[in-house]
């Protein structure tokens, strides 16, 4: 079933990623970490190149793209830095993925379309102060009040908490039900009672928006419910299946920004009348750093071919996930001592790939769950349920306009 060649329209997406991020991300990275600035314009530059609506059909207003050009375009944009991915995670993983499996062909037209254009951007609020691994403990509540639920809780670490238009949020209609009362509602910005704040002294991806949510009496339509009440709680594990992907992929990205770093290092740097890369204990660093690499590659490859095909592969993202996330931490742990002194420093990038590394192993679940997940499939104490949907098959990807 995986065919690791990659088509022309494959290498096309990764061209046109590239491209991007070599041009309007990484000469101007290093001052917007150093400044924790946020610059949305490039978010809308990504809609306009219809990075928004990557795997999204046409029908809906997206590009088309297969997993596989989805994959890479998420490796690309994470090398460049983890900020950009992130986006790619909540708007199209996270958000708008869910909408196409979940969502009424009313709320398609409604909220998917605009967002696969790149018109409003779209994020995911499930994490609460309380809440996190645990998902089907969520404090929030959802009372239904006739034609309207009234909203009241708090979301934190919210990705683009305070630029999204749309907010795919969970909350509960009966917290005695646990899991079962969980329920899912698209809150759109503008709503009486709805608050966004930005979280600041983050460890890395200083470059992206991450914040708080909190509803206060926030009345939503019944027609803003995503499934029915109490499906919440699947809906918010096949959306965070789709989360988990582009995470992989972008850590791929993030471990291979950290070994083209590190042989370029070693090529240049001197010691001892040699350049570095010939010392023996830095090639067990870059060999352990490009087998890693390749290894995570190929397990989101995997993952991709299973999408592709409608078919069911929490196992195999899982797994992509834990080794992916895993191995880009320790990708870049290695590289700063590559560098040595300079790598502690942000003249070179490498410190600024193991302080954005470290978010990944934590979201999306940590990679503890991901190990207890693995196991149990291992075990035979885990099965799989067929998918509810399959996804639209993917249409095609036109060259970006310049």
């Amino acid at each position: 079933m995986v065919d690791f060649a990659l088509t022309e329209e494959n290498r096309l997406v990764r061209d046109a990623a590239r491209a991007f991020v070599e041009a309007e991300i990484l000469p101007y990275i290093r001052e917007w970490d150093e400044k924790g600035e946020v610059h949305p314009e490039i978010f809308a530059r990504m809609g306009e190149l219809g990075f928004l609506g990557a795997p999204i059909p046409e029908q809906y207003g997206g590009a088309g793209m297969d997993y596989v050009s989805f994959a890479l375009l998420c490796e690309e944009l994470e090398r460049a830095d983890t900020a950009f991915r992130v986006v790619q995670s909540v708007h199209v993983g996270l958000n708008s993925l869910t909408l196409l499996q979940w969502g009424t062909e009313e709320q398609k037209q409604r909220w998917l379309v605009p967002q696969a254009r790149g018109e409003k951007l779209a994020t995911f609020g499930l994490t609460e102060p309380g809440v996190g691994t645990d998902a089907g403990a969520l404090e929030s509540t959802a009372r239904r009040d006739g034609d309207s639920y009234v909203l009241n809780g708090h979301k934190i670490w919210i990705s683009l908490a305070d630029l999204a238009d749309h907010f795919l949020v969970f909350a509960s209609v009966d917290r005695a039900k646990k899991h079962k009362g969980v329920t899912a509602f698209v809150v759109e910005r503008g709503m009486a009672g709805l608050t966004t704040g930005t979280l600041h002294g983050k460890l890395g991806i200083r470059a992206g928006n991450t914040g708080l949510i909190d509803f206060d009496n926030v009345r939503v339509p019944v027609e803003n419910r995503i499934g029915e009440e109490g499906e919440g709680f699947l809906i918010a594990m096949s959306a965070i299946d789709q989360g988990r992907f582009t995470v992989a992929a972008g850590a791929v990205g993030l471990a291979q920004a950290c070994l083209d770093a590190s042989l370029k290092y070693a090529h240049e740097r001197q010691t001892f009348g040699q350049e570095i890369g010939q010392h023996q204990l830095v090639k067990q660093m870059l060999a352990n750093m490009a087998k890693g690499t390749e290894i995570g590659r190929l397990l989101v490859l995997q993952a991709a071919a299973l999408k592709n095909h409608g078919l069911r592969n929490t196992r195999e993202t899982s797994l992509a996930k834990w080794h992916a996330t895993d191995h880009s931490v320790q990708a870049a742990l290695d590289a700063i001592q590559i560098h040595g002194a300079n790598g502690y420093s942000n003249e070179f990038p490498v410190e600024r790939y193991l302080r954005n590394s470290k978010a990944a192993v934590i979201y999306e679940g940590t990679s503890q769950l991901h190990t207890l997940i693995q196991a149990d499939y291992a075990l035979g104490y885990r099965h799989d349920r067929p998918l509810r949907c399959e996804p639209v098959p993917a249409q095609g990807f036109e060259r970006p306009r310049a």
